[in-house]
Parts: C-alpha cells; sequence; structure tokens
C-alpha cells in the first residue's frame, strides 16, 4: 500500500515517524512513512537513514501493514517491537472522536495475537499545544545561529590523560540508567564517535555522545542524538550546559545542519534546551492500550 498524503499531512501534528521517531519537517512526506511499509516486508531491513543503525544489526521494531488503518481524518499504523516480551505499539493521526478507542481496540487485538507483553497506543500534540506533556520533539538548527566554543574542564574522551579515562568505568556505572554502560562497552569497542566529557576534580563528572553526523532521507547532515549525563553530585552546577554547548559547538564545527532532540517535559534536559532557545515542533506521548 501507499499512504495518500491528502488524508495523511492534515492530521500528522508533530513530525514523528512510526519505527524512525522525530524527523526535520523539511523531510516529512508520505515517502517517509511508506518507507517504514518496506523496510517491513525485508526482514527487519534498516533504512539508511534510520538513527538506530548505529545500533544493531537488525531492526527490532516494524510496522504490522496488514493492520493499517487508513482513511480522510484518521490513520492508524501498528507496530512491534520483538525487544523484551514485545511490545504493539498503535500510533494515532487523526482528528476523529473516536480514534483513541479505535486505536485501544486495535492494540490490545495485535499484542494478544503476537503475545506481545505490552500495548501501547502513542498520540501527537502540536507545537502550539498549552498543554505540552509527555515528550517535546525540539530542534537545534546550525544554520542560523552561531555555536561558540565553551570555556571550561570538558573535552572529548580520549584526550584526557590516563587517569582520567580510567574513571569513566566509574561514572558508566553510576549513570548506567541514562546508558551510559551500553555506551562504555562500545567506547571500548571503537565502533561508534567520540565522547565528550567534563572533569572535576580528576575524575569524570558528565558526559555526551557519540558525537556522529549522518545524512537524513534527504542526504542533508543531522547531528545524531547522544547519551548526556551529569554526576548527581555534580548537578546544578553548569556542567551539564557546558556540555550542551560543547557538543552543539563540535556539530556546527563538522558540518552538521541540525539536530533533532527529544526531551521529557519538564524534565532538565528540557528545561536546558528550551533556556538554549531550541524550537519546539510538537509533543508524543503515549498511554496504555
Amino acid at each position: 500500500m501507499r499512504f495518500r498524503w491528502d488524508w495523511l499531512r492534515p492530521v500528522v501534528s508533530a513530525p514523528y515517524v512510526p519505527t524512525i521517531g522525530p524527523v526535520h519537517p523539511s523531510v516529512l512526506t508520505e515517502d517517509l512513512f511508506t518507507d517504514t511499509l518496506i523496510a517491513a516486508s525485508t526482514d527487519r531491513w534498516f533504512l539508511r537513514y534510520d538513527k538506530d543503525i548505529r545500533w544493531s544489526d537488525s531492526k527490532d521494531e516494524t510496522v504490522l501493514v496488514e493492520h493499517i488503518v487508513h482513511r480522510p481524518g484518521e490513520t492508524l499504523i501498528p507496530t512491534l517491537s520483538q525487544r523484551g516480551s514485545g511490545m504493539v505499539k498503535v500510533h494515532v493521526y487523526g482528528i476523529e472522536p473516536d480514534s483513541v478507542y479505535a486505536a485501544t481496540e486495535l492494540a490490545q487485538k495485535l499484542a494478544a495475537e503476537h503475545s506481545a507483553g505490552k500495548a501501547r497506543i502513542v498520540r501527537f500534540l502540536g507545537p502550539e499545544a498549552s498543554d505540552g506533556r509527555g515528550t517535546r520533539i525540539q530542534l537545534q538548527d546550525f544554520r542560523t545561529a552561531l555555536c561558540l566554543a565553551p570555556d571550561g574542564p570538558v573535552r572529548l574522551f580520549d584526550k584526557w590523560p590516563a587517569g582520567v579515562r580510567d574513571t569513566f568505568a566509574a561514572f558508566a556505572e553510576q549513570t548506567a540508567a541514562d546508558g551510559f554502560t551500553f555506551l562504555y562497552k562500545q567506547m571500548q569497542a571503537g565502533t561508534i564517535g567520540p565522547v565528550l566529557t567534563v572533569v572535576v576534580g580528576g575524575g569524570v563528572a558528565g558526559a555526551i555522545g557519540p558525537m556522529e553526523i549522518r545524512p537524513d532521507a534527504i542526504g542533508t547532515p543531522q547531528l545524531m542524538p547522544q547519551y548526556f549525563g551529569v554526576l548527581q553530585e555534580h548537578r546544578g552546577k553548569g556542567l551539564g550546559r557546558l556540555l550542551w554547548r560543547a557538543a552543539m559547538y563540535w556539530g556546527q564545527d563538522n558540518g552538521a545542519a541540525y539536530q533533532l532532540l527529544q526531551t521529557e517535559v519538564g524534565g532538565p534536559s528540557d528545561c536546558l534546551c528550551q533556556a538554549e532557545g531550541l524550537t519546539s515542533l510538537g509533543f508524543t506521548y503515549w498511554q496504555t492500550a
């Protein structure tokens, strides 16, 4: 099947594509949605611009093409993730009053059919939403403002002395919930781009990375999402802002045109990005089906 853009575009309130995530508004077309259907039919194949291609040999979430609901005013796109006990998500693009009810029923039905342990529906709000909740999609456009090199104890990880580098293991263990244990394994394997670190008292206190630039669906260079964290005892000292500005300087200096981020509304990263002047593109939020 193909999506009809005259049906889908009016109900896409945030630039988010199932299995792909947020995309730049200039890239948002029916082709991106259709690409996810093609990928679903090729044994968990990655699209060339999928951000997750950095971490795995196969895609763990695919669109359940035969169960898509697509009509004027309403499009429901279900996906299945193989991770853990499995999860079905139904992405709701629609203005019909019964869309949420229909999506809930569909998610529950498909979760039972695929023996998935979880069923969710994913909904969207536009950037103008006054009751913004869930996750905010934010845009850093490197073409509209100059990012200055920060002045402070932040460097690329491999530019620190060996004794400082050795403290990253302890930092990763303390920030495992933020994904740094996984990131450290990738760093040790040498399979990813550089990581920026901030050091206090001879030890790693915060990090952001990997720093990698890849082309989006139309070939525009995009700074990819990073893991980002500061140790609890060092928060509130401006180290997060220092790391963030160092990452933005690196991205602009290395030719990225933009970066997209997802931040929990009201959380520390969300407040930082808003204070730094990023553009809000809309919101995603989910609920159990």
